[in-house]
């Protein structure tokens, strides 16, 4: 197979330091290749300003960057679409990665939320695929869709639920391009703690991890604690409303600390944390939470907390069923007295989470990045 380059958003950093999503998925893609008895060689263009250290699993292409698109220049794009024209502002932004791709030796190249790029990348010696984390294409009418992914060799949705929301944008001829590949888990690095839990009294820790913002839904989880009024159990929120741990707090984390002292509950805040410091995190909590109230299609959370041996309550919404699979378990979105309800459950029954713990365990080992990237080069090797 030909190498593959891995077009990330232009000034994401490729870099353990931060939670983003798409570095992360390509990081394990790559490390999972990389065991191949035939390994194919993984790629990643990036802007040159980015953070270091880099991950080492994908050898960089680095270029220098577009300034960043501006509410104007998206505005001014989503009219040009409308009458029929291109986006020619965010054609700029991506046109440095276009240019730093183009001219090297054929390669598959996956355009990560970039549905401009494969235009950009017509006339070279690449197969280009559109890999969508997210609904890239809702400001896209189905015509200008047409026109922009005409060439295509292939559409990678990483959940069912998201393969659903891109067809309704694409005319027929497209759909049918459309694969599924779930993102994986890294089930070496996050594991359950190798030796029991500590006999020393601690409170039952229930946590939310990930961004401190209303689509995530950590106010239904602090909803729902008030509604539990437990002794003997804290709630952890951790994330912050960006990747940095000492931002100011956004008008909605001060909402979520003033929904933590209405609620009677112990609740604790902890900002962002970077990767090499989440599993241990994890080991140390006993439930986690993912309360998202919109569609998300793929959260990587929610299987790191799957490989971290925890049961997982989510909502029922988005990719997260595929997710869980039939260890987790899913209560409705936005509802925290269903959400109450399926925690009174766990905490009132240890052998109910301590099923659920090993269910989790097990699910996330047969969904690793290795089951992942054995779908994407399958997908791939149609190409």
């Amino acid at each position: 197979m030909r190498p593959i380059v891995h077009a990330i958003t232009p000034g994401d950093h490729f870099s353990p330091r931060t939670g983003s999503a798409i570095p992360t998925v390509v990081h394990g893609l790559a490390t999972a290749a990389a065991r191949d008895a035939d390994p194919v060689p993984h790629l990643v263009a990036l802007a040159a300003d980015t953070m270091r250290p880099r991950y080492a699993s994908a050898e960089p292409i680095e270029y220098a960057r577009a300034p960043w698109l501006t509410r104007n220049d998206r505005v001014a794009d989503l009219v040009r679409a409308r009458l029929g024209g291109a986006r020619t502002a965010t054609r700029g932004f991506y046109e440095p990665v276009a240019a730093a791709i183009r001219d090297r030796p054929p390669a598959i190249v996956l355009a990560h939320n970039a549905p401009a790029l494969p235009d950009l990348l017509r006339d070279s010696p690449h197969d280009v695929a559109l890999y969508a984390h997210n609904d890239v294409l809702r400001s896209y009418t189905r015509r200008e869709a047409g026109r922009a992914l005409d060439g295509v060799a292939a559409i990678i949705a990483v959940s069912e639920s998201l393969a659903g929301q891109l067809r309704a944008s694409l005319p027929a001829r497209l759909a049918e391009r459309i694969r599924i590949v779930g993102n994986g888990v890294d089930c070496e690095q996050f594991s359950p703690p190798s030796r029991g839990r500590s006999l020393e009294p601690r409170p039952l820790t229930i946590a939310f991890v990930g961004r401190a913002i209303r689509d995530k839904g950590p106010d239904v989880l602090l909803r729902a604690a008030k509604l539990l009024g437990r002794d003997g159990v804290e709630f952890l929120i951790v994330g912050s409303h960006g990747f940095a741990r000492d931002a100011e707090l956004s008008p909605y984390e001060r909402e979520l600390r003033e929904l933590a002292a209405a609620s009677g509950a112990r609740v604790r805040f902890e900002p962002f944390v970077d990767r090499p410091a989440l599993p241990d995190l994890l080991r140390s909590i006993d439930v986690f939470v993912v309360p998202s109230r919109w569609p998300d299609p793929c959260p990587l959370t929610a299987g790191e907390g799957m490989a971290s041996g925890l049961p997982v309550v989510a909502s029922r919404i988005g990719g997260l069923p595929d997710v869980l699979g039939d260890a987790g378990i899913l209560v409705a979105p936005d509802d925290p007295e269903a959400l109450a309800r399926a925690l009174a459950a766990l905490i009132d029954d240890p052998d109910e989470r301590a099923r659920r713990a090993s269910a989790s365990r097990r699910y996330a080992l047969a969904h690793d990045w290795s089951w992942a990237w054995a779908n994407l080069r399958a997908v791939l090797d149609e190409l």
